[in-house]
């Protein structure tokens, strides 16, 4: 039994001295949601507590209790699960014992996490195979439903930089069910049930079907972040403090989002980032890996303007403007007068830049406005002027 802080530091100590102990890339506690015709499919993984390189004690803490409920662990694996059991929480109680008074707020939270799992209701319905503890031990693959949301739930919290996590594979590990509210249903369950859900007045109104649930279904954004609309916003995207998503055509897609301020009025697509001080104008398209880019994924930089229902196909630096309308994808051709490549060359010293240039060839550049020229039709490519400022009382 553990009545010291001192003890609880020795206790860790010779834990992680052992020759089978290995830090966990990520770990945590789980509730699932299990299919209604097919207990066996996990459709969803819900972490009240998310750990990615750190609080390694509390790691410690969870393996050891693990073995001593009579269960073994293999660090070498990249991914371990194991069920909640009474025996578990009781071992991890009685080693948390020191900080469990002060555990409130914003400490020590896998410590209250345990403790209020130990005194969870029994009449719930909800058994030790409802609870999970996941352990993440290297950046692989992931292989079970708990794994993804652990690391959609990592990239969500910003606790890991966006497209910085192996995420392959991850759409064939998750089912694709209806979603009413929170709660996953087996669409095969829907059906073999239709008739009498229909009769009774109980079949559910389903918000949406798809593998993945909304941002606002497991994460609490900043108190200056803004979602006016739930669906516009897949869980694993990223909302930097200060980002606006309004409703209408706006979308963040999951492995996306923005570094800062943004107010996003189009769509950020998969694997797509959007700098501090930028505005996505109505119906603007940012490109994500799977619709245009072969495969690279692309960033915007700070205080850039992509005007509505622009197409954007290639990376952009700061004080970028792209014009209402304008596509610049990586194969368009782009005409740059000799003034203005001068202009645009004090801004990006190292570029190459010449009169009839792809877009690939300025991607990334600097200080540029994209434009049509309306009395040839001729995208062309002139030195920013304009500054790009978003309200701040918006943001």
């Amino acid at each position: 039994m553990i009545f010291t802080k001192e003890e609880f530091k020795a206790k860790v100590e010779s834990i992680q001295a052992q020759s089978w102990y290995k830090n966990p890339v990520g770990f945590g506690i789980a509730r699932v949601n299990r299919g209604q015709l097919n207990p066996t499919k996990i459709l969803q993984a819900t972490y009240p507590v998310v750990n990615w390189n750190e609080n390694f004690g509390s790691a410690a803490i969870f393996m050891d209790a693990i073995i001593q409920s009579g269960q073994s662990i293999d660090t070498t694996q990249s991914e371990q699960i194991f069920n909640i059991s009474d025996e578990f929480l009781t071992n991890c109680i009685e080693s948390f014992r020191p900080f469990i008074p002060e555990a409130k707020g914003d400490a020590h939270k896998n410590v209250q996490l345990v403790s209020q799992l130990s005194t969870l209701p029994r009449d719930l319905g909800l058994g030790a195979e409802d609870f999970k503890v996941v352990f993440l031990f290297e950046d692989s693959a992931p292989q079970s439903v708990e794994a993804v949301y652990l690391k959609l739930y990592a990239l969500s919290l910003k606790k890991a930089p966006l497209r910085s996590l192996n995420l392959n594979g991850a759409f064939g590990k998750l089912e694709n069910v209806a979603w009413v509210g929170n709660t996953p249903i087996e669409l095969d369950f829907l059906r073999a049930n239709e008739i009498a859900l229909k009769l009774s007045g109980k079949y559910p109104v389903i918000d949406m079907v798809d593998k993945f649930p909304r941002f606002l279904s497991h994460i609490i954004p900043e108190n200056n972040t803004r979602v006016l609309d739930s669906s516009k916003v897949r869980f694993g995207a990223q909302l930097a403090a200060g980002t606006t998503i309004m409703p209408g055509a706006s979308y963040v897609n999951f492995n996306a989002g923005t570094l800062g301020p943004v107010m996003v009025e189009g769509r950020i697509s998969s694997s797509a980032v959007v700098g501090s001080g930028s505005d996505v104008g109505g119906g603007a398209s940012i490109l994500g890996v799977l619709s245009g880019t072969d495969g690279n994924p692309i960033t915007i930089g700070e205080n850039c303007l992509l005007g509505a229902n622009s197409v954007t196909g290639i990376p952009l630096g700061d004080g970028c403007i792209i014009d209402a309308g304008v596509a610049i994808l990586a194969g368009t051709k782009i005409y740059i007068s000799d003034d203005q490549i001068a202009k645009i060359k004090e801004v990006n010293p190292e570029a190459t830049i010449k009169n009839n240039s792809k877009g690939s060839e300025l991607a990334g550049l600097n200080g540029i406005h994209y434009r049509v020229d309306s009395t040839n039709g001729q995208v062309v490519a002139r030195r920013s002027t304009k500054e790009v400022k978003l309200n701040s009382a918006l943001h």
